[in-house]
């Protein structure tokens, strides 16, 4: 065979010859290609761990170590800037590398061995060493290591990206192409974690004991943070207490001792003409220890905001917090008033019920198939804490909300509303608010699973 041993590439594809009779230059063929397949292996496990590592760094995270102007840090950003490019640039070479290693060592063993027990044997032989070496062990060190495990990379993937370059940007084009035509995403922008994987995680937390309930509570209710508009957290219109703007101020500090509220709502002629806030603790100074004796309520007003019934909340905290107010008011679409929002209110939506002295919980659970609820609770947290599945619509958000829409009609107390296997029991009616109703499971009620949604028709 004389120097084809020095050249691997054709010495691989020779055929024949024994282990017994060998000559030595079969000896080194096989010393080379053997070491040509450890270093592969190695190329492989390089590109599976960087797939992990790359694409498991969060964003925000990269630019910390930007700023901290860790080594290797920029590099890594300039790669992750385009994330289709660098996954194609791992595929591809990921892709090189184990076919190398299975052609090498097909050819390696059929020196020795017939040609089909060299097929079988490397092919199951170099892919028991990739899913060992090649696979599992890099993700799983990628998976320890994270950061700086994609810093150490970042250099050599963009050396590979150069090298590889004529392949990458063929398969690059290629696969956005394909991506067009099949409807596909062509970006691979997306995390690998979604917002429903984080709500099933938070889920499993708790269920393994490594998150508390009301830790769990809080956490989903971070979540529906985002996505509740003023009206859902809003006190209604006939439950705000609110003095005119031609009442004493000895009127107002006993509207404020009365209601329990430090800051009350002045209107002029009616509650859709709010003029601002007065608070009761300058009511008190100005009226106990004021130099003035003509100061006047109208006086006392600071200025607050009148704000849509559809605006974000978590939006209107940020306002609310750059413009230092406690309380604002909200409006529908003809500038009619709906409503107050105040800074309690907003925070209740993260941390829960803030309950004062004697009040009543929002949801009492009296069993697992009972529950008495405020007529004002929101459909949502009555979802979530008696793990039911009653429908909000466009027109209401609340429990009250709900029985007057499957009513059709004002209800009186000792009514009862069927749905899906529920009983409402209206308990409690106040001129024409429900104030409590009672929820009960009956025999009927079948728990929602994945594969059966809520009726939202029904």
């Amino acid at each position: 065979m004389g120097s084809v041993a020095w050249f691997l590439p054709l010495a691989v594809l020779q055929v024949g010859g024994g282990a017994a009779g060998a000559p030595v230059s079969d000896w080194v063929v096989a010393a080379v290609g053997g070491t040509t397949i450890v270093v592969l292996l190695a190329l492989s496990a390089f590109f599976s761990s960087s797939e992990i590592a790359m694409f498991s760094l969060a964003p925000h995270r990269v630019e910390a170590m930007v700023d901290d102007g860790r080594r290797g840090a920029s590099t890594l950003q300039a790669l992750k800037e385009d994330p289709h490019r660098l996954l194609v640039t791992i595929l591809v070479g990921n892709n090189v590398v184990n076919i190398a290693m299975s052609s090498i060592a097909t050819g390696l063993l059929a020196i020795y061995v017939s040609q089909s027990v060299a097929v079988f044997v490397a092919t199951f032989g170099i892919t028991a060493l990739v899913l060992l070496f090649g696979e599992s062990a890099p993700k799983s060190y990628a998976v320890e290591n994270t950061e700086s495990w994609a810093l150490r990379i970042s250099k050599p993937l963009e050396l590979s990206e150069y090298l590889l370059f004529p392949l990458v940007v063929t398969f690059d084009y290629l696969t956005r192409q394909l991506n067009r035509v099949t409807g596909g995403r062509s970006e691979i922008e997306s995390t690998y974690v979604t917002r429903e994987e984080i709500r099933d995680i938070i889920e499993t937390g708790e269920r393994a004991g490594v998150l508390e309930e009301d830790e769990r509570e809080m956490l989903q209710r971070i979540f529906r943070f985002t996505n509740t508009i003023a009206k859902e957290v809003m006190t209604p219109r006939l439950d705000m207490e609110a003095v005119p703007k031609d009442a004493s101020i000895d009127e107002a500090i006993q509207a404020c001792v009365q209601s329990g509220h430090t800051r009350l709502p002045v209107y002029d002629g009616s509650l859709d003409n709010v003029l601002g806030v007065v608070d009761v603790s300058d009511l008190v100074r100005d009226y106990t220890y004021g130099e003035n004796d003509a100061v006047e309520l109208e006086d006392l007003i600071e200025e607050t905001l009148h704000v849509p019934e559809s605006k974000n909340v978590d939006d209107l905290l940020a306002e609310m917090r750059e413009n230092r107010m406690h309380m604002v008011i909200v409006i529908d679409e003809f500038g009619t008033t709906e409503g107050m929002v105040t800074m309690e209110d907003v925070t209740e939506e993260i941390v829960g019920e803030i309950l004062q002295s004697g009040e009543e919980e929002p949801i009492e659970v009296v069993d697992d198939r009972t529950a008495i609820l405020k007529g004002a609770v929101n459909i949502d947290e009555v979802n979530e804490t008696l793990e039911v599945d009653i429908p909000e619509g466009e027109e209401f958000e609340t429990i009250a909300g709900f029985i007057f829409n499957r009513a059709g009609r004002l209800v009186e107390e000792g009514e009862t509303i069927e749905y899906d296997g529920l009983d409402i029991y209206v308990d409690r009616v106040e001129n024409t608010r429900i104030l409590r109703a009672r929820l009960v499971k009956t025999e009927a009620y079948e728990p929602r699973t994945a594969e059966s949604p809520p009726d939202e028709d029904a």
